[in-house]
């Protein structure tokens, strides 16, 4: 059998609204996600067990402990699955850094091992076992995501963009950021009724951006820097500390990527497009 492929993409959250928390501690979202092309690449053959090896950029430090979110991905199909797989994640995403990396990998995961061993996608009570963010990274589509994660509505017409992705090189812990968060009980997002989605996505905002500053005071840089490139849009993304900028060519995007590459030669810069 091939070898069978799966990219990662990376999710961005174009706005995140936090609307309210539930008794047990979760906090309720209203976020228009998109995702990128680029990501975490993942590649499964079929083996006698299953197995994990790790490459890439930002692979340093992770290994294929049973808490990883790729093997409890794999778990998640239960006993019945019977197979193996050797599994590789390229990581090219850094780590804990809003743009789901992890919730990613996972997710790649369950449609990898799904092709692999002929079997369904677990449902979506499963996908949540393994975090908030991973069935709307199984969908991999531009989608309003409210509650917890579990309620996913598709969007007409979503867009289709060139994006700059920055990371200032720093961790944020997103417990923390949550517990920063002065209100918990926020507006939802307004609904879409412009023509143009960009100007729309301008009016919406991310409710844990001051609080990811308050923790990562690096975040506000990278914004100033995005608004210097003339972004169309500049964001958090996330709980950050990884930021976006929306761009109305794709030159325009390369430009803004090489002139922040040259301020900030540390920073991980990546040139990208939203995809539908």
């Amino acid at each position: 059998m091939a070898i069978i492929r799966q990219v990662a993409r990376a999710k961005i959250n174009l706005c995140l609204h936090v609307t309210g928390q539930r008794t047990d501690g979760y906090h309720l979202l209203d976020s228009i996600v998109g995702f990128a092309e680029y990501g975490d690449v993942l590649t499964f053959e079929p083996a006698d067990s299953v197995s994990l090896s790790i490459s890439g950029p930002f692979g340093a430090g992770l290994g294929g402990a049973d808490d990883n979110l790729i093997l409890k991905a794999a778990r998640c199909f239960g006993k019945t699955a019977g197979q193996g797989a050797a599994i590789h994640l390229e990581k090219n995403l850094p780590v804990a850094s809003g743009i789901g990396g992890g919730s990613a990998d996972a997710a790649a995961t369950l449609h990898g091992l799904s092709e692999l061993w002929g079997l369904p996608l677990p449902d979506a009570a499963k996908q949540l076992t393994l975090g908030a963010d991973v069935p709307v990274c199984v969908s991999g589509k531009t989608v309003r995501m409210r509650g917890i994660g579990e309620v996913i509505d598709p969007l007409p017409n979503p867009p289709d963009l060139p994006i700059v992705l920055i990371n200032p090189g720093v961790s944020v812990a997103t417990p923390d950021v949550f517990k920063a968060l002065a209100c918990k009980d926020n507006p939802a997002i307004d609904n879409n009724d412009a023509a143009d989605w960009v100007r729309w996505l301008i009016t919406q905002r991310n409710d844990l951006q001051t609080p990811a500053i308050a923790n990562a005071p690096e975040i506000s840089l990278v914004l100033n820097a995005l608004a210097e490139t003339g972004a169309v849009l500049h964001r958090m993304s996330g709980s950050g500390a990884t930021c976006f900028g929306i761009y109305d060519s794709d030159l325009s995007a390369t430009a803004a990527a090489d002139k922040v590459i040259e301020s900030h030669p540390d920073w991980w810069v990546q040139t990208t497009r939203l995809t539908t």
